[in-house]
Formats: structure tokens, sequence, C-alpha cells
């Protein structure tokens, strides 16, 4: 008997809280920083959650992507509980553990390309490949320019956040189509 793979749900209910956590932060840009930076610290939690559980499931593969997976996790995981325990500091500590976790995010899922072509088509390789060179650059001008951090957050967090939930919602319906 052939079961589904439970990931595959996962991984939507990540993209609908992304693309959704996207679209409050254009819809109400009064939102105070220490709102967003509670959200964004959750939607930490929650992707270095995937990113941990991707690591188990693809740990048997040898090479460097699974312990990628596995440290971006981690480091999603820790940078979530900071802002979500001390929101306030997280204001400060945000324009540098922001970019930190884009990147670590970005260069995870970019050693998994290999794994999304072959799951997922080459579709969904080009779409995650351009998002996530996208998130790079985007880590990058932030880590070299704190104050575009602080100027720039909600409106390229925003779009990331959501470009973030189409992928997830992309790889899970590829991921629940399959049968294991």
């Amino acid at each position: 008997m052939r079961r589904r793979s439970g990931f595959g749900w996962l991984e939507l209910v990540i993209g609908i809280a992304l693309i959704a956590l996207g679209v409050l932060a254009f819809a109400k840009p009064d939102l105070a920083l220490t709102g967003l930076v509670f959200a964004y610290g959750i939607a930490a939690v929650i992707m270095g959650v995937a990113d941990i559980i991707l690591f188990i499931e693809v740990e048997r593969y040898t090479g460097l992507g699974p312990t990628l997976s596995l440290i971006s996790g981690i480091l999603s995981v820790m940078s979530g509980l900071m802002l979500v325990v001390y929101p306030a500091t997280g204001v400060l500590v945000l324009t540098v553990l922001f970019p930190i976790w884009f990147i670590a995010h970005c260069i995870s899922r970019l050693a998994h390309l290999g794994h999304i072509r072959f799951v997922a088509g080459g579709g969904i390789y080009s779409f995650t490949l351009i998002v996530n060179i996208i998130g790079l650059i985007l880590g990058i001008l932030m880590v070299f320019n704190p104050l575009f951090t602080l100027t720039t957050i909600r409106c390229f967090a925003s779009v990331y956040l959501i470009l973030l939930g189409v992928d997830s919602v992309v790889m899970a319906a590829s991921r629940m189509g399959k049968r294991w």
C-alpha cells in the first residue's frame, strides 16, 4: 500500500502562511515594526523546522546539500525564537539576522536544486532558482547596508515572502501529486 508524503502538507501550510504574511505586510503599512518582527520570527521558526525536516528526509544522500539544510534550519529556528522572545530588541538585531536568514534559506534551497528538478520538474526548478538568486542578492544588499534593511524591509520582504510562499505552495502541489 502506498502512502502520500506528509511533507507536502507542511510545505503547503508554510506557503499559505508566507503568502498571508507578505500580503498583510503590504496591506497594513502602519503596523509597528515590532509586530512585523514577531511575525517574521514565527515564519522563521516554521521555515527552520521545514528545513530540518528536509534534512531528515534527504540525509541518506551524500554531499553538502543536506548539511546546509540542517544548518539553515537551525539558524532559522534560532533567529525566529530570538525575534519572538525579544521583539523590541529584534528590531535592532533584525538588521543583522534578517539578511543572514535570507542568505541561509536561499543557499539551502539552491543546494537542493537537483532534487527539486527531479521531484518537481524544470519549470519549478527555474522558478526556485530565480527566486533564491533574488533572495541572495537582497540578503547581500541588506548585510552591506543596514540602513537599507531598516528603511525598505517591509516592501521587499513582503514581496519576497509572497514569492517564497508561492514557491512552497508549488513545491507542495508537486510533492503531494507524487506517490511514495
